[in-house]
């Protein structure tokens, strides 16, 4: 029988590229050893480094020798960030116009080889102290390069810069769904699966999941959600001789069926403001999240039908307080890896949920945002500060080194043939053995 397009694109993407938000299956398990020790600053195992304008929390992808990667910039002025543990709700005010960027990226040098700006204006949605206005991180199948700027599109290129089509998704408000006025901005990434964008768009007012044709960016399907605003990715997962689309939420934790949209299975309950990617792995789908009276973690089996809630036949284990809020865990070797806003790092059995140990990274003060990501047998985890924890992959804690970026960072990692590609505040990092 022949291997579908999507399959073999898929199976080519695990070699060396990283096409979506935390590289393949949203795994954020990479290929080659990336080194130990490096040093933003002093130019310490860093390949190259290229400056970015504006602002942006996009994470960067791979294909062949090119990298791709969004940012806002501001027609006057310098856009801030405010980082850190904090619980201020109010969103940015009186920003500027900013210009929807694009970059296309060398890989071996990091030069710009293309920009498009998909849009300028004023943004029509606030955004985060934390976050941005490109925070959503494109995704490739080697031929069309998918971006969504939420309120601002989605728009579709060739890996060469030409714009396919766009569509126009309305006003996506997303913020706490307790005060409306708190505009957070958008930041759901899109993914590309057997010729289809999908886009999950949880916001305050007519949430959806939608399928676009890559090609042409027709709408397949379109499935209402009845959810608060939820900020994370969907997933595509395997189940029987399908495939299924699982996204996080509070009201609505579920499964949809990937060719059409219906809903598979749902699960109620966890943190409100949800936003965790959902990972699977070992035949176990796990989602996590954490707010409000909320943080569990669930183990959940991939061929769940209807409301799930509280069932032991569908759900393998959880544990009801222990999940991350922002952080997307990482599954590598039969463990599961999942690290708290302040640093706080537990280590489960994947399939019996049995925690394995907790520690501290850092001292407590510093917030963690960024995703970890595996290669070579090791964890990187980087802080809000830029500084990124290494650690030997297993059931017991050791720390092999502490490294300094010398910028902020909130984008989560690539990595792939012994590189990581680490997005700072101001600059694109290739970190690699020199």
């Amino acid at each position: 029988m022949a291997v579908p397009l999507f399959l073999l694109l898929a199976i080519a993407a695990r070699g060396a590229d990283w096409p979506q938000f935390r590289g393949p299956s949203a795994s954020g398990a990479g290929t080659g050893t990336p080194p130990v020790e490096w040093n933003g600053e002093k130019r310490q195992n860093i390949l190259w480094k290229t400056p970015l304008p504006g602002l942006g929390h996009s994470s960067p992808i791979l294909w062949g020798d090119r990298i791709f990667l969004t940012s806002a910039v501001p027609a006057s002025g310098k856009s801030g960030l405010k980082l850190g543990l904090y619980g201020d709700i109010a969103p940015v005010e009186g920003e500027s116009a900013q210009s929807f960027n694009i970059y296309c990226l060398d890989r071996k040098s990091g030069r710009i080889l293309w920009q498009k700006t998909a849009f300028s204006g004023q943004p029509k949605v606030k955004r985060h102290p934390k976050a941005t206005h490109a925070n959503a991180t494109p995704a490739t199948d080697g031929k069309h390069l998918v971006v969504s700027f939420g309120s601002e599109g989605l728009y579709a290129y060739t890996l060469d810069g030409k714009l396919l089509w766009k569509q126009d998704l309305g006003v996506l408000d997303a913020g706490y769904f307790r005060a409306p006025e708190a505009q957070w901005g958008f930041s759901s990434s899109p993914i590309l699966h057997d010729g289809m964008a999908i886009v999950q768009a949880d916001v305050q007012k007519d949430s959806f999941l939608a399928a676009f044709d890559v090609r042409t960016g027709k709408q397949i399907w379109r499935t209402r959600r009845e959810d608060v605003p939820t900020f994370g990715s969907p997933a595509a997962v395997p189940r029987g001789d399908g495939w299924q689309i699982v996204v996080n939420g509070w009201k609505h934790i579920g499964g949809y069926d990937a060719k059409t949209g219906a809903p598979l299975w749902n699960l109620k309950g966890g943190g409100d403001i949800p936003v965790p990617t959902p990972v699977y792995a070992g035949g176990l789908i796990l989602i996590t999240n954490a707010h409000g009276d909320g943080r569990p973690i669930f183990a959940i089996r991939p061929d769940a039908k209807g409301d799930i809630t509280g069932s032991a036949e569908a759900i393998a284990w959880s544990h009801p307080r222990a999940g991350n809020y922002m952080q997307t865990p990482l599954i590598s070797g039969g463990l599961a890896y999942f690290c708290y806003d302040n640093g706080v790092l537990s280590v489960y059995q994947l399939k019996t949920g049995e925690r394995l140990y907790q520690q501290r990274l850092g001292g407590g003060s510093t917030g963690f945002t960024s995703s970890p990501v595996a290669a070579g047998g090791r964890l990187y985890i980087t802080n809000e500060d830029g500084r990124t924890y290494v650690l030997a992959q297993g059931g017991v804690y050791k720390e092999e080194a502490g490294n300094e970026l010398g910028e902020t960072v909130m984008a989560s990692p690539a990595v792939a043939d012994g590189v990581i590609y680490l997005r700072g505040r101001s600059h694109l990092f290739a970190i690699g053995a020199r």
